[in-house]
């Protein structure tokens, strides 16, 4: 007889994922405690000829080094900072990722907080539900914030920074950008977008929405120097990655008045709970990492982290590869 494959998840997927899987592997799956202990996780893939996991689930040197058979890890997710990816492809094993099928699900989260934090829509939320709305508010109270004419400054203008962008010209926002390498002219015109260097947009932008990955370039590159040169009207949109931004900072900062407002997806440690500083601000929206949470979305990401496993499985390249 001969023995099937070992795959192992750190949790579970669909059910129609979870049976394709089954048709061809030996699967398990974990059931405790989210995310995996880092014991468990080292003991279960020992075995392993493929893992799937998910963002926190810290597969580092040490975790793959203890892997005898495996061939590949497929990520649930679009990020893979988690993994670490150069180790891997030195251990000649496949890294798949879920990057394209959630560009518009981020990119309309990233715009629902602008739009809110603007509007100030969860503030009143709260207002009526806390019974505070006592009285018809008069010509200077409760004030939100026009889009139309606001200059829009997106940080990384890849797909989901481009496809907010197509978000953000529809509400007759002026964009600016700044990337590592401009794009191209041709594309710059049919996006209506504009370069400029970092501190251009940074002291230019009315808002600015991060969509940079996390790397030493990128961490903490949102603190207090920044944010002083950033307008005091100003608010900050992150559905990137959480280290992103000193968050310590940040809240200084809107407590100080030098920005005005902050809508976050993302932190530096997850999940958050009610005793964290942000929580306590009223101008800021908070989200729970939800920018690819959609049905459809979400369906999506579960196929295509099946594919990833099965092409790496048979040696092959995943659809979406990092590295080798």
């Amino acid at each position: 007889m001969i023995m099937r494959k070992k795959v192992f998840l750190t949790r579970t997927l669909h059910d129609f994922a979870l049976k394709e899987l089954k048709k061809k592997y030996q699967v398990e799956v974990h059931t405790g405690k989210i995310p995996i202990p880092q014991t468990k996780l080292r003991s279960k893939i020992k075995d392993a000829d493929g893992l799937i996991c998910f963002p926190y689930d810290v597969i580092n040197k040490e975790t793959i080094d203890l892997a005898q058979n495996l061939k590949v890890i497929s990520t649930y997710s679009v990020g893979f900072d988690h993994i670490d990816t150069e180790y891997a492809k030195e251990k000649k094993i496949r890294v798949g990722y879920t990057p394209e099928v959630l560009t518009d699900a981020t990119a309309d989260l990233a715009f629902s907080l602008l739009l809110d934090v603007l509007r100030r829509v969860s503030e009143g939320d709260r207002i009526i539900r806390d019974g505070m709305w006592k009285v018809i508010y008069g010509a200077h109270d409760y004030v939100g914030v026009d889009l139309q004419g606001k200059t829009l400054g997106v940080l990384g203008l890849g797909r989901i920074g481009m496809t907010l962008a197509k978000r953000a010209k529809a509400f007759d926002m002026k964009i600016i950008y700044h990337n590592r390498k401009p794009i191209s002219k041709s594309k710059e015109r049919s996006l209506g977008v504009k370069y400029v260097s970092f501190e251009r947009l940074i002291s230019q932008s009315d808002v600015i929405s991060i969509h940079v990955p996390h790397t030493s370039e990128t961490e903490k590159m949102f603190n207090m120097k920044t944010f002083k040169k950033m307008k005091k009207k100003s608010f900050l949109i992150n559905t990137s990655r959480g280290k992103v931004v000193n968050e310590k900072d940040l809240v200084t900062a809107l407590k100080r008045g030098i920005i005005s407002g902050a809508g976050l997806d993302v932190f530096e440690k997850e999940p958050i709970g009610k005793s964290h500083p942000l929580v306590k601000l009223q101008n800021v929206v908070l989200a729970p990492h939800v920018g690819s949470s959609t049905k459809e979305t979400r369906v999506k990401m579960a196929q295509i982290t099946v594919k990833n496993l099965n092409l790496g499985m048979n040696g092959k390249k995943p659809i979406y590869s990092v590295g080798y």
